[in-house]
């Protein structure tokens, strides 16, 4: 039997783990485990380990990186792992009157969980490619940063006062239009998810608009999907300081077919937003 399932599905670095973290604050249950933070998200991620892994997983034995940051993946999903998915789930049916999850790998699995949830309600979070391409590109730099800054004293003043910048330019230009093609992809499969969905059973909301539209938000999942959950601000998990700026990746771009097909999403999208 099931209970009330939210699924929580947004592309990598779309506020997904602020809007989970906001949900875990109002009291659903968003997982057991949950991955912690570190330098990628400070705040933590509020995973739930048992389908990251499993998604993970799936992945692996595809030959793709467990990452999941990989566009026109042809994921095949076995009966083995079909079956855990499913002991996952009966787990937490047995367990919880209402419970949910995000992991952002989720919607590269949505046909698989819209078979074994079919009355599972979708908060679908989606936010605009410059500041997630951005902060897909900053992440990894940093990584870069640190290891150069823990080099000799020589070595590292060099790194600083030159090659630093120049270096941050030359990984943009190789790398941006890799993490928009994902950014298209995974968006591209949230879209077609949402025309197998009922109308009622999906809320599609930009990450910006949770600063104003929280209540909004709030009570659409307890007044319209029946969650049981206790009000709280968003502003007490929102950080403005955490929050990747907006910066112009456009100029990184060399297919400039991808910016049109950005903005063909962006205004299907538009379609789906119920609160706006």
């Amino acid at each position: 039997m099931q209970g009330r399932i939210l699924i929580i599905a947004g592309m990598h670095r779309s506020g997904t783990s602020l809007i989970t973290n906001w949900l875990h604050r109002c009291g659903l249950q968003v997982g057991e485990n949950l991955v912690g933070a570190n330098a990628g998200n400070k705040e933590g991620h509020f995973e739930d380990t048992e389908f990251l892994k499993m998604h993970e997983e799936i992945l692996t034995d595809n030959g793709y990186p467990s990452t999941g940051l990989v566009a026109g993946a042809n994921i095949s999903v076995s009966e083995y792992h079909l079956e855990k998915l499913k002991a996952i789930i009966h787990i937490k049916n047995k367990h919880f009157e209402q419970w949910g999850w995000k992991e952002p790998r989720t919607c590269l699995f949505l046909d698989q969980y819209r078979k074994l949830l079919p009355q599972a309600k979708y908060l679908v979070i989606t936010r605009d490619y410059g500041p997630v391409v951005n902060s897909l590109l900053k992440r990894d730099f940093e990584a870069i940063d640190v290891h150069k800054l823990s080099l000799k004293f020589s070595k590292r003043i060099k790194w600083k006062m030159y090659r630093r910048n120049r270096a941050r330019r030359k990984y943009y230009r190789e790398y941006a239009e890799d993490y928009l093609k994902v950014w298209i992809d995974y968006n591209e499969r949230i879209l077609a998810a949402l025309k197998h969905l009922m109308p009622e059973n999906y809320l599609v909301v930009n990450y910006m608009m949770l600063q104003k539209k929280d209540r909004d938000v709030f009570s659409f999942l307890t007044g319209k999907w029946g969650f049981t959950l206790n009000y709280v601000t968003f502003g007490e998990v929102y950080k403005e300081n955490l929050i990747s700026p907006k910066a112009n990746i456009e100029p990184f771009i060399r297919d400039k077919a991808l910016l049109s097909r950005v903005e063909e999403i962006e205004n299907e999208f538009k379609g789906y937003i119920t609160i706006s």
